[in-house]
């Protein structure tokens, strides 16, 4: 096995073998440490010897001699049976169970903020280490570090545990409980998809990583419509991602993009979710904004976009879930079908919202619809606003850009 498949296996393993020992001992914080020990030793013996016949089994047993080690507190003991369960592994008897979900319900635990829900499910379920999340995040290690121990200390004492976190749950918490998962889920995918800040605009390893877990979700829940409704819009957007940037890593606008370049294997997999997501009894937010993603990867060209479709979806959507990042789209669709000035009043219903007050989204959509009118120095000066508002290099340059093509002469 190549060490990349070495990789994969143990990211798909640590997870389920964090979920077994959780289950088993309790100890959150002390199970996750004797995973990452485990999975080490994995790491550097596997690729010589070989891997063993029950790869999982191995890893719960390593993990689980050193975790018997700790609380034991008898250091040459630890070393020892540390060493010889290294070297010498006889797997113990795993339960045919994979409790990923279950532990995605435990870091996503409401005790925590949304900042540390994702970053402790980076940690916990997507087996990236801490410096891998900081570097995502562009955060100092430590202070990443300090957030994970903060989060494990939080979960602790609010007495966090499967047998309140998993399927023991009432349906109705059960399904708030995902419905937070989703979202973390949805957060470390948009991080990936567009970085908030930072020199690229994308962050195909977030990316990857949110698909690759939310695949885990619906392999456990496949009659939840909301999960393949979420699958199905992080595969057709990450289908777009060669498309939307230049080879010097400029941003390309949706309108703009070499439709040729977008990934159709992922789109027919995106599509024909969202088919099945939409044949359910229920309608949410996932499944909609799927729906939209899928309408513009129908379309040949950005002119043939049916953006009657487009409207009539937000509009349903922002029904259904108000935001105003919604509304924000249902105004660019809304401009299409019935004209820049129709969009522009449809953003003016924004300007008392708090949350979008001097927003570099608003100020850049209304720049590009001024833009339209034909009012030059308003899109302009939304435009240089919008650039000051963002912390993303990309997206700076981009909008200083068009801000430089709109300038008045003067």
């Amino acid at each position: 096995m190549t060490q990349p498949g070495f990789e994969d296996l143990l990211r798909g393993l640590t997870p389920q073998v964090l979920g077994t020992l959780v289950r088993r001992y309790g100890r959150f914080e002390g199970c996750e440490d004797a995973v990452q020990e485990a999975v080490l030793a994995a790491a550097v013996q596997w690729p010589s010897e070989g891997v063993p016949d029950n790869p999982r089994g191995w890893l719960v047993t390593v993990a689980s001699r050193r975790l018997i080690d700790r609380l034991r507190g008898d250091r040459a003991r630890r070393e020892r049976e540390w060493a010889t369960a290294a070297a010498e592994v006889v797997p113990q008897e795993v339960p045919d169970t994979d409790d990923t979900l279950l532990l995605l319900f435990l870091c996503c635990h409401p005790a925590l903020t949304a900042a540390s829900q994702t970053a402790l499910t980076l940690r916990a379920v997507g087996g990236l280490t801490t410096a891998e999340i900081a570097r995502a995040f562009l955060v100092p290690e430590a202070t990443m570090a300090a957030r994970i121990t903060r989060a494990k200390q939080r979960i602790r004492a609010a007495g966090g545990s499967f047998g309140e976190s998993g399927r023991a749950l009432p349906a109705k918490e059960r399904e708030e409980r995902l419905r937070v998962v989703l979202q973390v889920l949805y957060l470390i995918f948009n991080e990936g998809y567009t970085a908030s800040s930072g020199g690229e605009l994308h962050r195909p390893d977030l990316a990857r990583e949110a698909i690759r877990l939310t695949r885990t979700v619906r392999a456990l829940l496949p009659e939840d419509d909301e999960v393949t409704g979420l699958l199905a819009l992080m595969l057709l957007n990450h289908a777009r991602r060669a498309a939307r940037t230049t080879a010097s890593g400029d941003l390309v606008p949706l309108a703009e993009q070499d439709r040729a370049a977008w990934d159709r294997e992922l789109i027919e997999e995106g599509t024909a979710l969202v088919k099945a997501a939409l044949a359910g009894p229920g309608l949410g937010p996932y499944q909609l904004q799927a729906a939209i993603a899928a309408t513009h990867a129908d379309a040949a060209t950005a002119e043939s976009t049916d953006w009657r479709q487009v409207c009539a979806l937000y509009l349903i959507l922002e029904r259904i879930a108000p935001n105003p990042m919604v509304t924000l789209n249902r105004a660019v669709a809304l401009a299409e079908t019935e004209g820049p000035r129709a969009g522009l009043d449809l953003l003016a219903t924004l300007d008392a919202d708090s949350r979008m007050a001097g927003h570099h989204r608003l100020l850049s959509v209304r720049a590009h619809l001024l833009e339209r009118t034909g009012d030059a120095a308003g899109a302009y000066e939304h435009y240089r606003r919008a650039a000051r508002g963002t912390a993303s290099l990309a997206e700076r340059r981009y909008l200083e850009a068009r801000a430089a093509r709109v300038r008045p002469a003067g």
